[in-house]
């Protein structure tokens, strides 16, 4: 199970990509997109209604493979560390991948309990535009060196005692949300 957390401010074609990419190359049976009902590390000004973010990412999925889910909103979790935890008790069997892309990556130090999330949860980073070099020689990269994986080993991802993780070399997409709302007059 791969799951993709965000803003989803909006939901948009590069977060569809990363879903793809990931799925194929996991080889994930689902992934779902986790939106959040409120990033701590994000400025609430221009943050568009819970409601609104969450119908944009369901604009997205599918409902078959690629979900939109308010998991967060319903478990009260706002951390990902603590959205992880409960996720972990409440499916036990599953094998979860968290997935990133290189920008967070590089921001991912800032992240609250940053080191239990790796600790328990093994993930996939794939690339960003102009941020895959910042990102691999960054704190994060540098201080789980020895738990990333070759790229090959992708498919056996989520049965990997963690802390695991890998950089996937996949074409990149250009869609940000950041761009999005510049086109839309009047946000």
């Amino acid at each position: 199970m791969g799951l993709l957390g965000g803003s989803f401010n909006p939901g948009h074609a590069g977060h569809l990509h990363v879903a793809r990419q990931a799925m194929r190359r996991l080889r994930l049976d689902q992934v779902w997109l986790l939106v959040s009902p409120g990033n701590p590390l994000k400025s609430p000004k221009g943050m568009a209604k819970f409601a609104d973010r969450l119908a944009s990412a369901r604009d997205i999925a599918d409902g078959r493979r690629i979900i939109a889910t308010d998991i967060e909103a319903r478990l009260g979790t706002r951390y990902t560390a603590d959205t992880m935890a409960r996720l972990h008790t409440l499916f036990p069997c599953a094998g979860f991948v968290w997935l990133m892309g290189a920008d967070i990556l590089a921001e991912l130090p800032r992240w609250r309990r940053f080191r239990d999330l790796v600790r328990h949860t093994s993930f996939a980073v794939l690339p960003r535009p102009t941020y895959n070099h910042r990102a691999l020689a960054g704190h994060a990269a540098r201080l789980l060196r020895g738990a990333r994986l070759a790229a090959r080993l992708a498919p056996a991802l989520a049965d990997r005692a963690t802390p695991a993780w890998v950089f996937l070399p996949t074409p990149q997409h250009e869609a940000s949300a950041t761009a999005l709302r510049a086109t839309i007059p009047g946000v």
